[in-house]
């Protein structure tokens, strides 16, 4: 899992920092040519991408536990959102204790679960999904019009890359 962790945040960052010289060439030239850049994002996102299918092969598969630690529960919602809100927002900065302790079986709190809900199980598929559209957009051009077109899947892959981005200084 923490291999697994270091080479997702790697290309993560790789996606965006080079997404960021694709989506702005005048002002980000950090990769040399445009296609130098475009090369290292295509390369970083079949990385991710399938980094991300053993990651969900591991948890549905080999360990099962993918409900367990990623979906919140009904009293997660009811009463662990709110304490743990309460723990961020106020006994955090007083030396409160957690209300969580993680363990081998629970590792994230209410509030992080449905984080990581929402980034693995949602936007990072979304993101690959649009990425693998806009990778060779020839061939899939009968995809892009069913979903409408190539300028509303840049705009899903750029707006999910922004909330990726967002994400990784909250994660840090």
């Amino acid at each position: 899992v923490r291999i697994w962790h270091w080479i997702n945040a790697l290309g993560i960052v790789t996606l965006c920092v080079t997404g960021a010289q694709i989506r702005f060439p005048n002002y980000v030239k950090i990769f040399g040519s445009y296609k130098n850049a475009i090369t290292l994002h295509d390369t970083a996102g079949i990385v991710v991408s399938i980094s991300f299918v053993l990651w969900l092969f591991y948890y549905l598969v080999i360990s099962g536990s993918l409900k367990q630690q990623y979906i919140p529960t009904l009293r997660d919602i009811k009463q662990g959102v709110f304490k743990q809100v309460l723990f961020y927002g106020y006994h955090y900065f007083r030396g409160g204790p957690n209300p969580h302790h993680p363990s081998p079986d629970s590792k994230f709190n209410p509030m992080q679960k449905g984080a990581y809900l929402m980034m693995m199980l949602v936007l990072l598929p979304l993101v690959i999904v649009s990425g693998l559209l806009l990778f060779n957009v020839d061939p899939l051009r009968t995809w892009l019009m069913a979903v409408g077109g190539i300028k509303i899947v840049i705009g899903i892959h750029f707006l999910v890359a922004c909330a990726f981005c967002a994400f990784l200084f909250t994660h840090i």
